[in-house]
């Protein structure tokens, strides 16, 4: 926030949009916003650059179709994450979706969430691939194991992991955690971090230092005992809504096989890229590639309609990656679709392939960021499409995160091949953006986080990206793809000629030498400006 300015961030608990609320946040983005909204890497939606007298008009917008902005930021409990994927995943155990929005029902305006050292995050998940669980303040998967020979719902429960200036991988807290404790334990875990966290130390105040200060077995015993004071001294009531199996879908039309015109051009490569085989034989789950997380409201209203006409469950979700997924669509009815996604501009290729970047806000509203990762991640997207890089299997399973700064808003720390954003100055003190280039980390079964291993110049990233693609294809072996051939370099356990992070950083050197301002003055100027680099934060409305 400033002075004149807002960011309006909207929680979308387990990351659920109705069509009705597409079309608000169409109108209000129109109204009092700037005709645009993005989609965060935390489910929600934010309106930028809002002028503050205009932000109570939509608060009251958001009431009319039931949203809310109300700890979406502030030290308390934010938006609750569920996998897009939760309902529809064949990996999955069951779908935790209704624990999901219980839990954000639970905690909201909860007078435990209200004053808390700093924010506090959970993130539900289908499964090990199509989560985050690890690295938040607390993580569940559903699971399932058998009591007198019927089966019984519960969670693998991680706490203490996060991602930030210093980032930690989360420890999981017991080897099954029954459905009933679930809501016991999450308030133990919050008392604990009220009464311990550190309020003084802005720096070190998120629950991932409390557990790394404690040590991990002393923070685990202290959550069970306390989840044992709150079992006795407190009734929870949660009502879960659980019907959303197949034969309850609100909406089980089939639309038609076909409109009568023949299937357009690029079908075939959007199917493969955009497209998820749920379990529910028959039908698919469609991820739109947003540019950096950008739609306009045009776009959203637009996208009201289809979700009507074209999901049986009759809405959409956000997801983990500045995305919107339609799902429960006919295979019959994909073609029309795609149809329908070229005439509204959301029908680009490569949105679950390494095609289709993260990046944070950056400097185009954050006043934290030093660089304007926001549209580096968009001059990637465009390079990589015509190049047709989503199209090379190799690449498939890899992904590319950039941060503005060292927060790790974009979560590179995460990223097959990550980048966060800072300041380089010549012998001549010119200042010119940088990246710092991290590579290897995940965030899957085997979570770990990027080695850093050199700070390449911002016009000079994405020669970099190529150049370590082009490495990977003069060097892997005939299993390999980018991802697992990054993960053994980085482990130390590589069977090719590049061995270690040293050659990597050996390969990219030349892409770090600094021209003089005046043989490149376009190296000196960030994406987005046509002014020479400084490091001094933006004006802007938005600081995490």
């Amino acid at each position: 926030m400033t002075d004149d300015y807002a960011m309006v961030r909207i929680k979308l608990p387990a990351g659920e949009i109705y069509p009705n609320q597409l079309e608000k946040l169409a109108h209000l983005s129109e109204a009092f916003s700037i005709g645009s909204a993005h989609v965060s890497t935390r489910q929600n939606i934010q309106l930028h650059w809002v002028i503050l007298e205009d932000v109570s008009e939509i608060m009251r917008g958001l009431t009319d179709v039931g949203l809310t902005s109300r700890e979406a930021c502030g030290n308390a409990v934010r938006n609750v994450m569920c996998s897009p994927l939760a309902g529809v995943c064949d990996a999955e155990e069951f779908d935790a979706t209704p624990y999901a929005i219980a839990t954000a029902k639970f905690f909201l305006r909860n007078p435990l969430n209200q004053a808390l050292p700093r924010k506090f995050k959970f993130n539900f998940t289908c499964c090990e691939k199509h989560g985050m669980v690890r690295m938040t303040d607390v993580g569940l998967i559903p699971q399932l194991r058998s009591v007198d020979g019927k089966p019984q719902r519960g969670f693998k429960i991680f706490l203490g992991g996060g991602l930030g200036n210093k980032s930690f991988v989360g420890h999981q807290l017991e080897d099954f955690t029954p459905e009933e404790d679930l809501l016991y334990t999450s308030i133990a875990v919050l008392r604990i971090f009220d009464r311990l966290g550190d309020r003084k130390n802005t720096a070190r105040n998120r629950m991932r230092y409390l557990v790394d200060q404690m040590g991990w077995e002393n923070f685990q015993n202290l959550v069970l005992k306390e989840r044992a004071v709150v079992r006795a001294t407190q009734s929870v009531v949660v009502t879960l809504d659980i019907d959303n199996t197949p034969a309850k879908i609100s909406n089980p039309i089939k639309i038609s096989g076909s409109d009568g015109k023949s299937i357009p051009d690029g079908f075939s490569r959007w199917r493969k890229n955009n497209t998820y085989e749920q379990k529910q034989k028959g039908y698919h789950s469609v991820s739109l590639t947003l540019e950096a997380g950008d739609i306009t409201a045009s776009q959203l209203k637009a996208l009201a309609d289809i979700c009507r006409e074209f999901s049986a469950e009759g809405y959409g979700r956000t997801g983990f990656n500045q995305d919107i997924l339609i799902r429960w669509v006919q295979e019959s009815d994909l073609a029309q679709l795609y149809s329908r996604l070229l005439e509204i501009g959301l029908a680009n290729p490569g949105s679950l392939t390494m095609a289709h970047p993260v990046g944070c806000s950056g400097t185009t509203s954050c006043n934290l960021a030093l660089t304007n990762s926001h549209r580096l991640a968009k001059e990637i997207q465009r390079k990589f499409i015509d190049l047709k890089l989503d199209e090379d299997d190799d690449l498939r399973d890899s992904n590319i995160k950039i941060s503005g700064c060292p927060n790790s808003c974009g979560q590179h720390e995460i990223a097959t091949i990550g980048f966060f954003g800072g300041g380089g100055r010549n012998e001549a003190k010119d200042m010119y953006p940088v990246y710092q280039l991290s590579l290897g980390g995940r965030s899957d079964g085997e979570t770990m986080l990027g080695i850093n291993v050199l700070r390449i110049p911002a016009k000079r990233v994405i020669p970099a990206i190529l150049k370590i693609i082009e490495t990977f294809k003069a060097d892997k072996k005939s299993n390999d793809t980018l991802k697992s051939w990054v993960h053994k370099i980085v482990t130390g356990h590589s069977d090719s000629n590049t061995k270690s992070i040293a050659d990597i950083k050996k390969i990219l050197l030349p892409l770090t030498t600094v021209p003089s301002i005046a043989d490149d003055k376009d190296f000196y100027a960030d994406y987005g400006s046509d002014s020479s680099y400084h490091t001094r934060t933006g004006k802007g409305e938005c600081a995490a």
